[in-house]
């Protein structure tokens, strides 16, 4: 078995508090083999900076002991949630995807935002949304969401995901099962959801299932409580919804990862010390930490707690570790740089502009009108 340090440090990833990376956040990332960080814009000030930020994070690996490689995320949607601003191209929301209806379109659009990403040294964006906006006021998703039909999310999702593949960053689908018919948003509160199963198969789940078919091999859970599924559990937490459903009705072999759990839907409802745990034991893979800097050092206390009083198995942790570790060396191909004279020729290049202004105009360019993908 790997030292217990890497081991459980592979399970955590973690965000930065500025645009520099301060020496005991090195040391963290280092000394305990931390999965990856994600940047926030908090952490964003202009290209150079960014890549500059990402070039001394990758440097990291070499300096651990199984230079396993980080993951450097962020959440690039297009629209609100979009950290890299302009320069940077900048990208509308994913209704216009869903408006325009062109697979082709949504395509191109994850591409070139890719390929600005893998640039700068990001090589994992949480996203698409998969998420079917079926209640209008939802203050969390809105026009994060493609379609309020299911059929169309669920192809535009499968075009994003196999154009973020293309331009070499890992996507990741969210969130999973489905937060478009909340009324609350989680960051402030614990979403409770009355629908049922049969409900979420037909309806929730289509563009998930979509995007598992495209070889999708990250998905995010949510903090939401399917009161008819799992009273007890919000789906971060609920074995439930992690194992018996994604592992073994919809069969995804990939990495589960949680969303934020540093959320209120999270930190109002459950002990500090206790979520870590749980979510590892509800069949999670990469415990999501992004605005507490002092809680992953708790976190992984804790699951080292809980491994010594067998509340988790080394067994599944191991086998875990190696579904993180596999899926990295496979997607992340080099921790190599461009030099910066290259990058400054990729990010805000004139095509993507000219891609993203006629997506915000509802139109699709000329030469992608006959263009397959």
């Amino acid at each position: 078995m790997n030292d217990i340090k890497s081991l459980l440090g592979q399970h955590v990833m973690i965000g930065l508090q500025g645009l520099t990376l301060l020496p005991e956040e090195k040391n963290f990332i280092i000394e305990n083999e931390i999965c990856g960080v994600t940047l926030f814009g908090r952490n964003v000030k202009e290209p150079q900076q960014v890549y500059e930020l990402c070039k001394e994070l990758h440097s990291l690996t070499r300096q651990t002991k199984h230079k396993v490689p980080l993951f450097v995320a962020i959440d690039m949607e297009g629209g609100r949630v979009a950290r890299l601003k302009a320069p940077f191209t900048v990208w509308p929301a994913l209704k216009k995807l869903g408006d325009i209806d062109s697979t082709t379109l949504s395509f191109h659009f994850a591409q070139a935002m890719g390929k600005e990403l893998r640039a700068v040294g990001i090589n994992l964006d949480f996203a698409p949304c998969a998420d079917v906006l079926t209640h209008a006021e939802n203050p969390a998703i809105g026009d994060r969401s493609l379609s309020s039909d299911p059929e169309i999310v669920a192809k535009h999702v499968s075009a994003l995901i196999r154009g973020y593949m293309k331009s070499d960053v890992i996507p990741c689908v969210k969130h999973f099962p489905g937060h478009g018919n909340t009324k609350v948003d989680s960051h402030c509160d614990l979403p409770v959801e009355s629908t049922d199963l049969d409900t979420l198969r037909t309806r929730e789940l289509l563009p998930f299932k979509k995007a598992l078919k495209s070889k999708i091999e990250m998905v995010m859970s949510s903090h939401i409580r399917f009161q008819s599924i799992d009273p007890e559990w919000p789906c971060t937490l609920s074995e439930k919804f992690l194992t018996d459903l994604l592992r073994q009705e919809l069969k995804f072999q990939g990495l589960i990862i949680t969303d934020d759990l540093g959320m209120k839907a999270m930190t109002s409802f459950f002990p500090q010390e206790k979520i870590p745990v749980r979510a590892l034991q509800a069949g999670a893979n990469i415990l999501l930490y992004c605005n507490n800097f002092d809680v992953p050092p708790m976190a992984l206390e804790s699951l080292k707690s809980a491994l010594a009083a067998g509340e988790l198995q080394s067994g599944s942790l191991q086998n875990s570790y190696m579904k993180i570790v596999e899926i990295k060396r496979n997607n992340i191909k080099s921790i190599d740089m461009l030099s910066y004279n290259e990058v400054k020729n990729i990010v805000g290049h004139p095509d993507h502009q000219k891609l993203s202004q006629a997506i915000a105009a509802g139109k699709v360019p000329p030469e992608l009108v006959s263009a397959n993908i």
